[in-house]
């Protein structure tokens, strides 16, 4: 069986650039690609980056339990299929889930062996900065995913691993740490 492992944390404190990283240096790692109602931002490729499902068919795709997890987050449905954790699952794999709060505690509830890390800004003006910095959002949106942040901030100690991306190659650290940790755990 595949080792999952659950990343979440705020929109903007640098998931996918930290996963990016830690792929970059375990190229066995895999992510599973999301599904989401959004629309793809510049350069995001269906299938790629996410798998960008109109509102009916990610619907219909709940209905019938196509979902391990699934959300909704900034007014857009997000959720992770079935087929992206059965996919050539072997005793060293590892499966990265780059999912929002919810998804998260959905997965903790039906898969309790997968680690759960939580990756926190180093503060909320920090993460209002990094957000606003992309520039892939508009004013609204990034205020909507503020005030989402302050609720995902506060559930924090939820997570059996928290780690604040204050400096980038600390993050990918400890989070190749925690990778290894859970490899050799199941290995011993």
């Amino acid at each position: 069986m595949a080792h999952v492992i659950v990343i979440t944390g705020p929109s903007g404190v640098g998931k996918g650039t930290v996963i990016r990283l830690l792929r970059e240096r375990m190229p066995s790692v895999r992510l599973s690609i999301s599904a989401t109602t959004r629309a793809p931002r510049p350069g995001e490729q269906d299938g790629i980056d996410y798998h960008f499902l109109g509102a009916e068919q990610f619907d219909l795709l709940i209905a019938q339990g196509a979902f391990a997890e699934h959300a909704r987050y900034a007014g857009q449905q997000y959720g992770t299929l079935r087929s992206e954790l059965e996919e050539s699952p072997g005793e060293e794999d590892v499966i990265v889930l780059e999912i929002e709060l919810q998804g998260a505690r959905q997965i903790r509830e039906s898969m309790p062996a997968a680690l759960q890390v939580f990756i926190a800004p180093p503060s909320f003006e920090t993460l209002r900065e990094r957000l606003v910095g992309r520039g892939t959002d508009s004013a609204q949106t990034i205020d909507e995913r503020l005030a989402v942040a302050g609720d995902e901030l506060r559930a924090q100690d939820e997570f059996s691993e928290v780690i604040v991306n204050d400096r980038l190659g600390d993050a990918v650290d400890a989070l190749e740490r925690l990778v290894q940790g859970q490899l050799r755990g199941a290995i011993d």
